[in-house]
C-alpha cells in the first residue's frame, strides 16, 4: 500500500513541469476531496517553489477544486452511500466503518467545526466530505466550513512558499502535521474564550 501510494506521490509530482499543471492542480484537489489519496498541497508546492509569485494563484486553484471536490464527497454521502460503501471500505485510504461511526458522532455536536478542522489539518479530509452527506448535516454550514478550511491550509502554503521559498518546503515537509496542528489548536482556543467572554 505505502509503496502504491509513493508511485502516486511521485506521478502527482510530474504533472509540476506539465502545460496541464493548472488543470493537474484544479482536478488533483477536486478529486482528493473524495477519494484522491494524494493531497494538492504537494503540487502546490512543486508549482510554488518554482514561480513563488504564482503561490496565491495555485492556492486559489487548489481550494475552489477542493471545495467542489468536497460537494461530491457530500453527494457521494448522500445519495450513494449505500452502494459505494463497500468499494471505499475496500480501496480508499482511511477510510473505515468504525473512523464513519465515530464521525456520526462527532458530528451531532459540531459540524461546522469538524469540517473545518478536516479540511485544515491533515486529517483525510475525504472521510469528513462523505459522511457529512451520509449524516444529512447541513449543506451550506460544510460548504462554509469547507471553504474557510481549505482555504486557510492552502493560502498558508502559498505564503510560505511567497515569502520564503526553498526554505519553506523543508519547513512544512518536516513540521506540516504540527503546525497545522497548533493554529487548529490556537484558533479552537480563541473560539472558547469568545465564547466565554461574549
Amino acid at each position: 500500500m505505502l509503496k502504491s501510494v509513493r508511485r502516486l506521490y511521485d506521478w502527482v509530482l510530474t504533472w509540476a513541469n506539465s502545460r496541464y499543471a493548472l488543470l493537474a492542480l484544479g482536478l488533483l484537489a477536486f478529486t482528493e476531496a473524495s477519494f484522491f489519496p494524494i493531497p494538492p498541497d504537494v503540487l502546490i508546492m512543486a508549482l510554488a517553489l518554482s514561480m513563488p509569485q504564482m503561490s496565491f494563484r495555485y492556492a486559489l486553484i487548489a481550494t475552489v477544486g477542493s471545495v467542489l471536490g468536497a460537494a461530491l464527497g457530500y453527494a457521494i454521502g448522500w445519495g450513494l452511500w449505500d452502494v459505494l460503501a463497500v468499494y471505499f471500505y475496500a480501496y480508499v485510504p482511511g477510510v473505515t466503518e468504525v473512523g464513519f461511526a465515530r464521525v456520526g458522532e462527532l458530528f451531532s455536536n459540531y459540524d461546522f467545526w469538524i469540517i473545518f478542522a478536516a479540511g485544515f489539518t491533515p486529517i483525510p479530509y475525504k472521510i469528513f466530505t462523505i459522511a457529512a452527506g451520509v449524516f444529512a448535516i447541513n449543506f451550506p454550514v460544510f460548504m462554509l466550513a469547507s471553504l474557510i478550511g481549505r482555504g486557510l491550509r492552502f493560502y498558508l502554503v502559498a505564503t510560505l512558499f511567497y515569502y520564503m521559498g526553498q526554505p519553506a518546503r523543508t519547513l512544512i515537509e518536516k513540521y506540516f502535521n504540527l503546525l497545522t496542528i497548533i493554529v487548529f489548536v490556537l484558533i479552537a482556543v480563541a473560539v472558547v474564550v469568545l465564547r466565554l467572554t461574549s
